[in-house]
């Protein structure tokens, strides 16, 4: 939202006062308080008839403050982002000329009767700060709206990423962004999951904690600041130091949440009826029987929205014409190995028992005037299932247990963006406006919740669309609504990078597309999307009105599919640990190159590639003629597809290749220990038994890597000493049989283990 014409002048709307001065700091407890009038004070008299903001300044995780920018103090309605205070050690120091509160390394300063300026700094670098002018309570005088606003400075090379999935350009510098959640496909604006974080490559992050829409102007209205915006008398902040993007992120989700591990089993192949094809108990075992006709290991079989009767969802109940004998559907999946997840959403229908029995008890969001808030989008007579009241929560989890009694292992949350605001009453009394972006946040906790009390936390997971702060709790997510063509593929990677750098560890996408085109996804499309889908955290073919089974689209296809199922599986010793590792941590599996080489300037710009976890490089192919620009980081690299293909970098280089239908850049970075099971047929097995130990390019000295087990916890260890030609390898936790694969300047050495060690001369 802009609120200035040009650099000197306020939009004719609106009247600004910005704090000129912080006239007087306090103490107050690990608080400091700034009263901060909105002119200098140089005589007594100045101080009437004049307003102020008073700047609260705390530390609820170490190296974050928080900062709370008041106008008028007035009581705010619900709901409100629950945050984790580990009430660190602060010092807070107040002289005669500056005010100043540290914690960690991060410290926050103002001078005290000069010229506004408030410096965010780390070991003695200044990394942001709130110049004179840039905080701002702001009334329209047309509308009577007050809004608060701040301005956060960038550097000249700093960049900015993150506010969540965000389908244009990865970094945001020059961007409008608004913090809504809307429904509004992968090729615009709008989007699904929108985080108030941003993340930049100067060291720290800055998280805006209001749960309403917040206006982002990223160097856009002030060129010179990152400026962030919302309705009200107060806004609160929090300025999280790293220095790194893995430590930024850890301390993001100190304050918001710790992200959860989804279950080993999520990680492999799923597989829809899609969303408008005809389909009934025939076409699905029809469709599982087929991936297993065609060898290609399925995981999890998603039945979408017309498992229910049209005009009746999401009302729970199975469509008794084409589904018969659900339970008995369920268990013959189940004895096939194969995972059940349902779709639903919290909109219900008109048409059906659920509506009758929600209308009645006062479940649903109403009106002012005491009826049901309703509409026509999407389902005849729409109402929204209102979870801040704890009765409808509760019998909203009861309609969801008795299909986990059937044998159901998961849901499909959908929508939960187009939460009413206007004219909206919910239960607890919650402001609309705070209510619409946090709704999704207790849709699909009741949902997670669910099936963690049913089946345990461990074996919880959701495939949701909609997100806000703290939902990296209750995972996975995937992008939505894709259009099936090449340019969108890449939007869509570029939408997770960004989520993924919003404190969010797992994300998936529509494998081909969601938004099928006259000539529905082509085969070039199909294979090129499925690489990329299975070389993302979880992998889901999904469309609209096409079957999305690889033989419907030609041979190559279906080897394509087979070949990447099980290139994914066999990484799974890798993948899971990686996972385990990086979500205890709080960051996420994929993650954009410049979080791993950030002192290589060139990856901080790069949006079509990304690293699936440390160790390896992966660059889908966004074209059907095959050719792939990708660049590599000083060092060694080897692919994991096709071991004569090895790049020798010494100061980082682009490079320009084509590739085969089934084939693209997956490189493993030098010193890497990469355990992979070739046999895997799912994806939760014993990452401990039977691995292939592959070593590339071992450094000098000693390098060690841990093995989860399918809990997520450390099972297994390899660790590898090198001294010139000679490896030494040494194992524990580890059962079966271990072949060992040293991959050195593009040539490959087969050895043995002789019980847990194994020592190869080069």
């Amino acid at each position: 939202m802009k609120f200035t014409n040009g650099y000197w002048l306020t939009r004719d709307e609106y009247d600004v006062n910005s704090p000129a001065e912080a006239f007087e700091a306090e103490k107050e407890g690990k608080a400091l308080n700034v009263y901060a009038p909105y002119k200098r004070i140089l005589t007594r008299g100045d101080e009437l008839n004049l307003g102020m903001s008073t700047i609260k300044l705390t530390s609820p995780v170490e190296n974050v403050i928080g900062v709370k920018l008041t106008h008028f103090d007035q009581d705010t309605k619900g709901p409100s982002y629950e945050l984790n205070n580990s009430d660190p050690n602060v010092d807070i120091d107040v002289t005669e000329k500056k005010a100043s509160l540290k914690s960690g390394d991060l410290t926050v300063t103002l001078p005290l009767r000069e010229d506004f300026d408030m410096e965010f700094t780390a070991n003695g670098k200044v990394l942001t700060a709130s110049r004179n002018k840039a905080q701002g309570e702001i009334l329209n005088h047309d509308t009577n709206v007050h809004y608060m606003r701040e301005q956060l400075a960038v550097g000249v090379e700093d960049k900015v990423y993150g506010l969540g999935e965000r389908f244009g350009n990865f970094i945001k510098n020059g961007q409008v962004v608004k913090i809504t959640n809307q429904d509004g496909g992968t090729a615009s604006e709008q989007s699904y999951k929108n985080i108030p974080f941003y993340l930049t490559d100067a060291g720290y992050g800055v998280f805006v904690d209001q749960p309403q829409t917040v206006d982002f102007e990223v160097t856009s209205e002030n060129v010179d600041a990152v400026q962030f915006s919302t309705e009200g008398e107060s806004l609160q902040y929090y300025v999280i130091y790293g220095p790194t993007p893995q430590e930024i992120l850890h301390r993001y989700t100190e304050l918001t949440g710790s992200m959860q591990l989804p279950p080993a089993w999520s990680f492999g192949l799923w597989l829809t009826t899609s969303f408008t094809t005809d389909y009934s108990e025939k076409t699905v075992l029809k469709f599982i029987d087929g991936m297993k006709e065609h060898n290609i290991p399925l995981d999890v079989f998603h039945f979408d929205c017309f498992w229910q009767k049209g005009f009746e969802w999401s009302n729970m109940e199975w469509d008794r014409d084409e589904f018969p004998d659900p339970e008995g559907l369920i268990k013959k999946i189940h004895d096939r190995g194969i995972k059940v997840c349902v779709w639903i959403n919290p909109y219900i229908a008109q048409k059906g028992k659920m509506f009758e029995e929600g209308k009645k008890n006062g479940y649903f969001v109403k009106r002012e005037d005491g009826n049901l808030w309703q509409w026509d989008l999407w389902q005849a007579g729409n109402a929204f299932v209102d979870f801040t009241n704890p009765d409808a929560v509760k019998w909203y989890k009861s309609k969801l247990q008795a299909l986990l009694d059937m044998g159901v292992d998961c849901f499909k949350t959908d929508f939960g963006e187009r939460i009413p605001v206007d004219d909206a009453v919910f239960f607890d009394g919650s402001d609309p406006k705070r209510e619409h972006n946090y709704y999704t946040l207790q849709y699909n906790k009741a949902v997670f919740d669910t099936i963690a009390e049913d089946k345990g936390k461990d074996q919880a997971v959701v495939f949701a669309r909609s997100a806000t702060v703290g939902s990296q709790k209750y995972p996975v997510h995937w992008g939505g609504d894709a259009l099936s063509n090449f340019k969108n593929m890449s939007d869509t990677l570029h939408a997770g990078l960004s989520f993924l750098s919003s404190g969010f560890a797992f994300w998936s996408h529509d494998i081909g597309g969601f938004e099928d085109g006259p000539d529905t996804p082509t085969p070039d499309l199909y294979k090129r999307w499925s690489q990329f889908g299975l070389l993302s955290s979880h992998s889901r073919y999904h469309g609209s009105n096409v079957y999305r089974v690889p033989w419907n689209f030609d041979d190559e296809a279906v080897e394509n599919t087979r070949k990447f199922v099980n290139l994914k599986l066999s990484l799974m010793p890798y993948l899971y640990t990686q996972a385990a590792h990086n979500t205890a941590y709080g960051n996420p599996l994929m993650r954009p190159m410049w979080f791993d080489f950030t002192n290589d300037l060139t990856t901080h710009s790069l949006d079509n590639q990304y690293m699936f976890g440390t160790q390896l490089l992966v660059s889908p192919v966004f074209n059907k003629e095959g050719h792939v620009n990708f660049y590599l980081p000083a060092g060694k690299w080897t692919s994991i597809i096709d071991d004569s293909e090895t790049y020798n970098v010494a100061e980082g280089k682009w490079i320009s290749k084509d590739y085969g239908e089934l084939d693209l850049p997956v490189l493993a970075r030098d010193n890497t220990i990469l355990l992979r099971n070739p046999k895997a047929v799912h994806a939760d097995y014993d990452f401990t038994k039977d691995l292939d130990i592959h070593l590339y390019d071992m450094h000098e000295g000693s390098t060690s890597v841990a093995v989860v087990d399918q809990k997520g916890k450390d099972a297994g260890k390899v660790t590898v000493d090198r001294s010139g030609n000679q490896l030494k390898v040494t194992t524990t936790g580890l059962t079966g049989s271990a072949t060992i694969y040293v991959h050195e300047d593009g040539k490959v050495t087969k050895a043995a283990l002789d019980g847990a060690n194994a020592t190869i001369t080069l």
